[in-house]
């Protein structure tokens, strides 16, 4: 069949190329490949490999490499099959220095730019420096996890990192706002800070001090009050898009002040867990952020549906909204919530009030792609039934509901085809 087609497009003995033109001089006899002959050749063949490694998805082909020694050769020599992968780094696992050098030896072949160092001390930042120089350009996103590095072994990183732009420092006890201060770079422009005991108000004036370009920041912080949030100036107005402020329990309306005065083009807000916050915060929010397409109001047990009333008649490019745990929204905030046309995805998790009456309101949402309905406990069938109307939901989560059964997911896969619905 091979030499049929071969025959057919470049010519054979019998009959000419039919796109060869008579003037031409005749092209060079093309490459013989030698024929694999044996499964076991074929699963060498480095041709028939490349192939092959594009079926699976980048976390698939961590399994692949340990097959062979030539499947992880094939895999190693190309960073396109890493795309999207960041590699962990368990530091007390990995005490000899010469396996991580090896490790480190394969993060520059595959290409990684991203790393996650978990449990990490000073020393390993010390030997990170040593043992991978290339580091210093390679690697533009650092995640440190549970880790006992103090200021000393992050200054020593973000020093030799720089290339670095986006940083992550979670469960970091032992860094302290002074380090920070001593420690952040104008280039960075994602900053993640989360479960950090000695963050509080004078770590968010050194950010917002020193990083003018800070594009997205996102922040778990148990003591931070209202007045940190008054540090943000015009500085960062232009740049900073993205804001997330979970669990921050100390935070009130008066900090909602601070922040739509100082961001107002932000287009992503996450307010998770800040349960101080109520609907004179949402309605401060809806007038003055007009930009915002993406709000997270979950666990805010003070929201109502007067709330949902503000962001409905102001927030006209929203396309992303939660409001899971919010237990005091009812039917007439759905309501409200259905006139948005702009709304792609909405999550109402375990909205304890949200009854069958509300899904009427939702299958009007014809733009609507993305609808969690997990835990909402007053829901029956025959209302869930009726969101086969939305013909253009692509995921459906319908978890822990109790009017939810092995028949009504049957048929809404039947008359949902290309939704994926989740029991």
């Amino acid at each position: 069949v091979v030499e049929r087609v071969t025959s057919a497009l470049c010519g054979g003995p019998d009959k000419p190329a039919r796109f060869r033109s008579a003037s031409k001089p005749a092209p060079p006899p093309r490459r013989v490949v030698r024929p694999v002959s044996r499964a076991d050749e074929l699963l060498s063949d480095e041709l028939f490999l490349c192939q092959l490694f594009k079926y699976f998805s980048p976390a698939e082909r961590r399994t692949l490499a340990q097959v062979c020694t030539r499947w992880r050769e094939v895999l190693y020599r190309s960073p396109r099959y890493w795309t999207g992968l960041v590699p962990v780094v368990r530091c007390k696992e990995l005490k000899c220095q010469a396996e991580r050098a090896r490790l480190f030896a394969s993060f520059v072949r595959r290409g990684f730019h991203s790393l996650a160092l978990l449990a990490a001390a000073d020393e390993d930042a010390i030997d990170l420096v040593h043992t991978y120089p290339l580091s210093g350009k390679h690697i533009h996103s650092l995640s440190l996890r549970c880790s006992s590095i103090t200021d000393r072994g992050l200054e020593t990183l973000l020093d030799h990192l720089q290339g670095l732009y986006e940083l992550e420092l979670a469960g970091c006890n032992e860094v302290t706002e002074a380090g920070l201060w001593s420690c952040l770079t104008p280039r960075i422009v994602s900053l993640t800070l989360s479960d950090c005991i000695n963050v509080a108000d004078e770590a968010i004036g050194a950010v917002a001090q020193l990083l003018p370009s800070l594009y997205e920041f996102s922040l778990q912080a148990y003591h931070v009050t209202d007045a940190s949030l008054g540090f943000f100036s015009p500085k960062q107005s232009a740049s900073l898009s993205i804001l997330r402020l979970q669990s921050c329990w100390e935070i009130t309306n008066h900090g909602v002040v601070n922040i739509v005065h100082s961001l107002p083009n932000l287009t992503v807000l996450s307010l998770s867990g800040c349960s101080k916050v109520t609907d004179d915060g949402v309605e401060l929010i809806a007038e003055n952020l007009q930009k915002l397409r993406s709000l997270d109001l979950s666990w805010c047990s003070r929201i109502t549906d007067a709330a949902l009333e503000y962001i409905a008649c102001d927030l006209n490019m929203l396309e992303e909204l939660t409001l899971d745990r919010c237990v005091h929204i009812t039917d007439i905030g759905i309501g409200y919530i259905s006139t948005m046309l702009s709304l792609s995805a909405l999550f109402l998790r375990w909205c304890s009030q949200v009854r069958d009456f509300g899904i009427q309101h939702l299958c009007g949402m014809r733009n609507l792609q993305i609808l969690s309905l997990a835990g909402c406990p007053l829901l029956t069938s025959s209302g869930l039934s009726s969101l086969i109307q939305l013909r253009h939901l692509q995921e459906l989560e319908l978890t822990n509901c109790p009017g939810a059964s092995s028949e009504l997911f049957e048929y809404l896969r039947e008359h949902l085809p290309r939704c994926l619905v989740i029991e």
